[in-house]
């Protein structure tokens, strides 16, 4: 059966469901089904011959695969992912020696991110799938960094689905594995610090966000990982943890600070912001700001697909409830009624 996973209002909260393709499109939600994984098929050998060096093509496809996942969201991307991570695995044990190697490591950097990528578009199932099979191929790959990295993700994987206790675990196995000084050192933290935030840990979590400042400030600049760590990402993850905590004032203002300063090409990520900057308006009591933003998170959701935009969008919903009489509020309520599924 041809399934896609879509945002579902049940009981009054949003789920992520597979549904039928044919009842997405019955409802009128074609724009914001995820894209089903077409069945995958084994690449004839020939094709794989011509290929080249497989190890340059499959990384050069990946770096590409990650810039249009910035602007047009992962629902459109994780299939062809998918697709390509079957070719490398049959090339790479076809592989020996060094090559195979190599085409492992790369591998589990396609598991890693056919692991994001899902949990993005709320098919938790196939990203904890993914996940697991990453870190299992960073240790027989013996790449101490990639294993680090992928324990960071789980921890994100596992707050991000409700079990910040064990996030806080796979947070504090992720610094221990990193090396002293690295980047990834510091990514850890930061999972450390919104494992607290969740958890109602207001003290612990802010010492975390200021050790990872002043981490970062002495960490490695050389390397693949973290290359994206800077001081305002570090403080935008603290805005999302201050939302956690209740301080929406603050947090609200980091929002604002980070969707200022986010480059037009990541609109993916645009979304996000402006649905967590939405909610914290709405945490202060600025509800006619919080339903104009919402709205326009509304859209980049039918755009990429994106759960995490959907989720934000949820909860901005619940809080906006008792003030639907306020301007806007009823507008933005409408609008994101209508891109969410009601069963039957």
């Amino acid at each position: 059966m041809d399934l896609v996973v879509v945002p579902a209002r049940i009981n009054g909260r949003i789920h992520f469901v597979p549904v039928p393709r044919r009842v997405v499109l019955a409802s009128g939600l074609a724009g914001l089904a995820a894209a089903a994984v077409p069945a995958t098929t084994a690449t004839a050998e020939s094709d794989l011959a011509d290929m080249g060096s497989p190890f340059e093509h499959f990384a050069q496809l990946r770096r590409v695969i990650i810039q249009t996942d910035n602007l047009i969201g992962s629902r459109h991307v994780l299939p062809a992912l998918q697709q390509n991570l079957v070719c490398l695995a049959t090339r790479r044990r076809a592989a020996r020696g060094a090559d195979a190697v190599e085409l492992l490591s790369l591998e589990t950097r396609y598991e890693e991110l056919a692991g994001w990528f899902a949990q993005d578009i709320g098919d938790e199932r196939t990203a904890h799938g993914h996940t697991a099979k990453a870190l299992d191929a960073s240790h027989i790959t013996g790449d101490t960094d990639l294993t680090a990295y992928i324990l960071g993700r789980k921890a994100q994987l596992a707050v991000d689905t409700g079990h910040p206790t064990d996030a806080l675990g796979l947070a504090t196995a992720a610094r221990r594995t990193a090396r002293p000084g690295s980047r990834l050192e510091v990514i850890a933290v930061l999972h450390e610090a919104h494992a607290h935030a969740v958890l109602g840990e207001s003290r612990e979590s802010h010492k975390a966000y200021d050790t990872a400042l002043t981490l970062l400030a002495r960490a490695d600049s050389d390397g693949v990982w973290g290359s994206w760590l800077d001081t305002a990402y570090v403080n935008t993850a603290r805005a999302r943890s201050l939302a956690a905590l209740g301080d929406y004032e603050r947090a609200a203002a980091g929002f604002d600070d980070a969707i200022a300063m986010l480059p037009p090409a990541y609109r993916r990520d645009r979304g996000v912001y402006l649905a967590r900057a939405a909610r914290a308006h709405a945490g202060t009591g600025n509800n006619v700001l919080a339903a104009r933003i919402g709205t326009q998170a509304v859209g980049i959701a039918v755009e990429t697909g994106s759960a995490r935009i959907v989720h934000q969008l949820d909860r901005l919903d619940q809080a906006l409830a008792p003030a639907a009489s306020e301007d806007g509020v009823a507008e933005f309520r409408a609008s994101f009624d209508r891109i969410v599924l009601h069963p039957a």
